[in-house]
């Protein structure tokens, strides 16, 4: 029942983004071509790629038709052709979304292992100096935004200590290759990752924490100290397995935050991600790449939230009884 409803749900999302997407251009003043393209482009756009431009997104029929040609085009792998890059849409994101995902990637997993590890320790030594110093260094972090601990860590590594490249993702023209070039990379995204674990690191450590302490007061803690159980046992197995749970639900709800901050830390050190990538088709005001993006960055946030929702009731069976 949960999970049909779930697809339902994300289904109907999904739909509106799509609506969205799709009417937005289409409502603003004007020929619909300029508001897909821009001024720029219509300017040195030849009559005969006009007339195509026009047969192409059926801008001469009915809204529904146009909204029947869009979805067979999406369902085509057709996300429009950008005029900056001269190239399809779907291949310019493909070119930069690997960059992307390799720095959310690498930062969620290490923002979710430290936060719970943090957290299971802070919440195991509840009011000790170690909790209260963890609970003031994190809840500092959280009060700066990505992009700004980003032009921390960029002014102290980078600029001042000079041990992490400024900016892009491998070193240009250098030639490298097998390990030297897994090592440049890495060096590279270093900052990056840094930046967006920090700034979502205090999310899951006080999650872990709260559900610590109230997870210490249940009563199979009780009974599982009067098995005689060590403290490891106690603290990872028993206590430290139930806080995870609702830190897994979160990582969904986080990921979308994540994508979002990705999008600025990647200006800072011009990373040639996807946020970079949506800050030069503003720039060249490249319509066609925006709406590509922001489709992509949407369908990629739900399918991961969506992901969770499915992989949530395996870990703790009991959500499953509450619909």
């Amino acid at each position: 029942m949960s999970g049909k409803y779930n697809i339902v749900t994300y289904g109907v999302a999904f739909a509106i983004i799509l609506a969205l997407n799709f009417l937005l251009p289409r409502m603003m003043p004007g020929d619909p071509l300029m508001a897909i393209y821009g001024d720029e482009a219509l300017i040195a756009m030849t009559p005969e790629l006009k007339a195509s431009l026009v047969e192409r997104f059926a801008l001469d029929q009915s809204l529904w038709q146009q909204f029947g040609a869009y979805i067979s085009s999406l369902f085509q792998g057709d996300l429009g052709y950008s005029y900056y890059y001269n190239a399809p849409v779907i291949d310019v994101i493909m070119g930069s979304l690997p960059w992307t995902l390799l720095i959310i990637g690498t930062s969620l997993v290490l923002s979710t292992l430290l936060g719970i590890l943090l957290g299971i320790e802070s919440g195991w030594r509840r009011g000790s100096r170690t909790d209260r110093a963890m609970l003031a260094g994190l809840m500092s972090l959280n009060g700066f935004p990505d992009f700004f601990l980003g032009l921390l860590l960029l002014i102290i590594f980078g600029v001042l200590l000079g041990v992490c490249p400024l900016s892009g993702a491998m070193t240009p023209y250098s030639g490298l290759s097998g390990m030297a070039l897994v090592l440049d990379v890495l060096k590279h995204m270093a900052l990056p990752v840094a930046a967006l674990t920090l700034a979502h690191l205090s999310g899951g450590y006080l999650l872990t924490r709260n559900t610590m302490i109230s997870v210490l007061k249940a009563p199979f803690m009780l009974t599982a100290r009067a098995k005689g159980l060590s403290q490891r046992a106690l603290k990872y197995r028993h206590a430290g397995r139930n806080s995870m749970l609702p830190v897994i639900t979160m990582t969904g709800i986080w990921l979308g935050r994540l994508v979002t901050g990705a999008l600025f830390v990647e200006l800072v050190f011009a990373y040639p991600g996807v946020g970079y990538l949506t800050y030069q088709a503003l720039l060249a005001r490249d319509y066609p790449l925006i709406q590509g993006v922001f489709l992509m960055v949407t369908f990629s946030v739900l399918i991961a939230n969506f992901s969770v929702d499915m992989l949530y009731p395996r870990l703790d069976p009991r959500v499953s009884y509450a619909y």
